[in-house]
């Protein structure tokens, strides 16, 4: 079954879903997942849904995009950067991609360089509404199965309390800030998190529900128990 050119618009938080056509999957060849991420938040996700992969990071600069980009687009683009990147080196088998980043406005803010940019993004966010972006991207580069690709990003919206400069501090000395879009996760012990609206896997690095259709489609299914849900 093949799917073309399917273009879905959300408004707000929710989807925007990019349908570049696909197959399902039927016959001999087992398809394996890989996963284009070295993330633990996304392998932890993926686990608990029942998935089986294998992880092999994109290692692509991911600061490399096009400018004019809108932070929404951003997270997609790299998503499918890291999948097609990853998908070279395992030709017909499915590739997950994904990238999360944050947006204050229209201002993109990814990962924090070191312990003084981590302080100047939650200085920022402190008391504030923004969106947490993830962009994610199935691959299969041919095989017997054909190809396959797919995009979508997913937006939820987060909303931080005031957080004075002690507090601040001691988040930063915990290191928890280190590697996580905005300089904070969801699942810290203390992410000074009042509120959040949409997808919470999204959040943490992997909105697993529509994540759990694209793999679908491509063929890919849980072998175990997990509710992989949002």
């Amino acid at each position: 079954m093949f799917h073309g050119g399917r273009v879905e618009r959300g408004l707000g938080v929710g989807e925007v879903v990019i349908d570049s056509g696909g197959a399902l999957i039927s016959g001999e060849h087992t398809l394996k997942l890989i996963l284009a991420s070295g993330s633990p938040r996304r392998q932890s996700l993926l686990k608990e849904a029942g998935y089986v992969f294998e992880v092999s990071p994109a290692g692509i600069d991911e600061e490399e995009y096009p400018r004019a980009l809108l932070p929404p687009a951003v997270a997609e683009h790299l998503a499918w950067a890291k999948a097609e990147a990853v998908a070279e080196r395992f030709p017909g088998e499915v590739v997950l991609g994904a990238d999360t980043v944050v947006a204050f406005g229209d201002q993109l803010l990814g990962k924090a360089r070191d312990a003084e940019d981590a302080r100047r993004i939650l200085e920022l966010l402190s008391g504030t509404t923004h969106l947490v972006i993830t962009g994610v991207a199935v691959v299969r580069r041919g095989g017997s199965h054909g190809a396959f690709g797919r995009r979508t990003r997913v937006l939820s919206a987060v909303r931080m309390r005031e957080m004075g400069r002690e507090a601040i501090d001691k988040y930063i000395a915990t290191g928890d800030w280190i590697g996580k879009a905005g300089a904070y996760g969801i699942q810290d012990s203390d992410p000074f998190v009042s509120r959040l609206t949409g997808s919470h896997t999204n959040i943490v690095g992997l909105p697993m529900g529509v994540t759990k259709r694209m793999l679908e489609d491509a063929g890919i299914r849980p072998l175990g128990p997990g509710a992989g849900g949002e």
